[in-house]
């Protein structure tokens, strides 16, 4: 049995959620809190083997918590569940220790699998996230190259004035300096 804990500010979403995990008999929601404070502390207390974890909550945010958790030892995995997909909080999310991030739009099939996979020490992202996160580093990384490309090019002295512009250096000390 894989028990859970539920965190998440709106009432309805979390009797919905408990319903969908329940639904199956291999998951069994232990506790819900509505904030991130209580949810700390109901985490604490009942031990699950995961969380399922918003972000944005009063008193206390669930990328916080999440950092709480892990700073106070517990062995819960997170997973934030939540209708935010924004960049920042997949990576604030993921530093502070949550093992994944879904969305609230995902199916409930997958809801399920998401908790059962986190549960087992897999590590998991919400497809469209994960696409977007992949996108994002391939452009950036094109980005590199392109910029390499064009430092290479660059006499000596010119790659000495913007390294000296990198180490943030005035018009003024650069030109003293070269």
């Amino acid at each position: 049995m894989i028990r859970v804990v539920l965190i998440d500010d709106h009432v309805l979403l979390r009797g919905g959620i408990r319903a969908i995990l329940e639904s199956d008999g291999d998951i069994e929601v232990v506790a819900e809190a509505e904030d991130g404070a209580d949810g700390v502390e109901l985490v604490l207390r009942h031990r699950p083997d995961v969380v399922l974890m918003d972000v944005r909550m009063p008193r206390l945010d669930g990328i916080e918590a999440t950092r709480r958790l892990v700073a106070a030892g517990s062995r819960a995995r997170v997973l934030v569940v939540t209708t935010f997909d924004h960049d920042e909080y997949v990576v604030q999310a993921l530093k502070a220790g949550a093992a994944g991030f879904l969305l609230k739009d995902s199916p409930p099939d997958r809801l399920a699998a998401a908790v059962r996979a986190v549960a087992e020490g897999d590590s998991l992202l919400a497809p469209k996230i994960t696409q977007r996160l992949i996108e994002t580093h391939l452009e950036r990384s094109g980005t590199q190259e392109i910029l390499r490309a064009r430092f290479d090019e660059l006499t000596d002295r010119e790659r000495d004035i913007v390294l000296a512009l990198a180490r943030g250096l005035a018009n003024a000390e650069i030109a003293r300096e070269m």
